[in-house]
This record gives C-alpha cells, structure tokens and sequence, in this order.
C-alpha cells in the first residue's frame, strides 16, 4: 500500500476512534463496559485516546458579541474552546499563576 493511503486509512481510523472516545466520554460508563458493548479492545481504546491526544493542537479563538460594558463586566473576557468541545471562561480577575497552571495541565 502506498503511503499515501496509508495516511487517508490511518486519517479515518482516526475520526472514527475519536467518535468512539467523545461517545464514551458522553456515556457516563466506563471504558471496559464500552468496549464490551461495541467489541473494542480496551488496549486499542487506550491506544488510540493517548495519540488522538498528542494529536490535536489546543486551539484559541477570541469571540467579541458586541455585547455592552455592563454585561461585559459580569461575563468571561476569554473563553477557550478545547478540541473536546469544553469551554474554559477566564475572568478578569484570574491569578496569572493559576491559569499558567491550569494550561499546563491541559497540554498534558
């Protein structure tokens, strides 16, 4: 097989493996039960979660409402959306320190 489709194979095996890691994540049960149910193997679960991981860029987007300086005071000043879909608002206020470690956490 050409590397090329190697990398298109690889590239849906990749999407597919990240619809399956949200949908267990979205489920509430636990991996080995997921697994189970959908004839997965734990190890490939496992796998595949820690590469799509290392894989996906943390992204940052800066989103201005047009909303006014009173409801602007009450709101976030950033929200960063995370490639799984969360939302982390970040106040005024934030201790630099905290959030420096609270990035950290997440790029790990």
């Amino acid at each position: 097989m050409a590397r090329a489709d190697v990398a298109r194979t690889n590239g849906r095996r990749g999407e597919e493996w990240r619809e399956w890691i949200a949908a267990q994540e979205r489920s509430g049960v636990s991996v080995k039960q997921f697994c189970e149910e959908r004839g997965l193997t734990e190890q490939s679960f496992y796998f595949w979660r820690k590469r799509l991981r290392k894989q996906a860029p943390m992204r940052f987007a800066l989103v201005e409402a047009g909303v006014t300086l009173r409801e602007r005071a009450t709101e976030a000043d950033l929200e960063l959306v995370l490639p799984r879909g969360e939302r982390l608002r970040i106040g005024p206020h934030v201790d630099p320190l905290a959030l420096r470690k609270v990035l950290e956490a997440l790029r790990a």
